[in-house]
C-alpha cells in the first residue's frame, strides 16, 4: 500500500549514503524511525534485521509471511523474529511491495544461475560478511546470515509457485520507512547484482535516515 511519510529529511539525526555493492549497518533504538530511499530507482537493498541485545531473534521471513499471510511487504507489515518478537513496522511505503523470497546473491549462486566466469563477481553474501565482521566482538557472524529481505526488489511469484526476477517497479526518490519496535541492528548490502534486472544491470546508490 503505498503511503507518503510526514518526516522532514531535515530534521533527521542520522544520514548517509551507501554505495552499490557496499554494506551498511547501524543500531536503530526502540521508536526511531528508519528510512531507506532508492536515489535512482530499481536497486535492490538487501537487509537483515537483529535484536540488538540478543541477535539469535532475527528477521524471520517464514514468521513474517505467516503472520500477515502475504509474501509481500508494505505498509502496515511487522517485520517478526524467529523468537515470534515484532522487531520493525513498516509505516510509510512509496515503492507498494517488497521481496521476502528472492534471498541474496552469493558468488555460488551467481556461477549455477548465469555462468561460471561469474565467480569472481562481488555478490550481496560477501557484504553481509563484511557487515558482520565490522560489527566486531564476535557479537555477529556467519551463521546470523540468514533469508533476507530485499527492499525494493520485484520477484513475483508465478501461480505454479516459481520466482521469476523481473524489471524494479521502483523509481528514483521512492523509499520504505519502518518504525523499531525494540533496539535493533539493521545490516544492507546494497546489491552489487549486473546479471539480471532486478536493478537494471546498473547498480546504484541507497540512502538512509534516522529519526528520534
Amino acid at each position: 500500500m503505498l503511503t507518503e511519510s510526514s518526516l522532514d529529511p531535515a530534521n533527521a539525526i542520522y544520514d548517509a549514503t551507501v554505495l552499490a555493492g557496499d554494506h551498511w549497518i547501524h543500531q536503530v533504538a526502540q521508536g526511531q524511525t528508519l528510512r531507506i530511499v532508492d536515489l535512482e530507482g530499481n536497486q535492490a537493498a538487501d537487509t537483515l534485521f537483529y535484536n540488538a541485545h540478543h541477535p539469535e531473534d532475527r528477521y524471520s521471513a517464514c514468521d513474517t509471511i505467516r503472520n500477515q499471510a502475504n509474501l509481500y511487504l508494505t505498509t502496515g507489515t511487522q517485520l517478526i523474529s524467529s523468537g515470534g518478537n515484532a522487531l520493525l513496522t513498516i509505516v510509510a511505503d512509496t515503492c507498494g511491495r517488497h521481496d521476502t523470497l528472492g534471498g541474496a546473491c552469493s558468488r555460488e549462486s551467481n556461477t549455477m544461475r548465469y555462468a561460471l566466469e561469474k565467480e569472481y563477481m562481488h555478490a550481496c553474501r560477501d557484504s553481509f560478511l563484511c557487515g558482520v565482521t565490522e560489527w566486531g566482538d564476535g557479537f555477529l557472524g556467519k551463521r546470523d546470515i540468514t533469508c533476507n529481505i530485499n527492499f525494493f526488489m520485484n520477484v513475483p511469484v508465478t501461480p505454479e509457485g516459481k520466482l521469476t526476477f523481473e524489471d524494479g517497479i521502483s523509481a528514483p526518490g521512492r523509499y520504505v520507512e519502518l518504525k523499531a519496535e525494540m533496539d535493533v541492528i539493521c545490516l544492507i548490502s546494497n546489491c552489487p547484482q549486473l546479471n539480471n534486472p532486478c536493478n537494471a544491470y546498473n547498480p546504484t546508490p541507497v540512502r538512509v535516515l534516522i529519526w528520534d
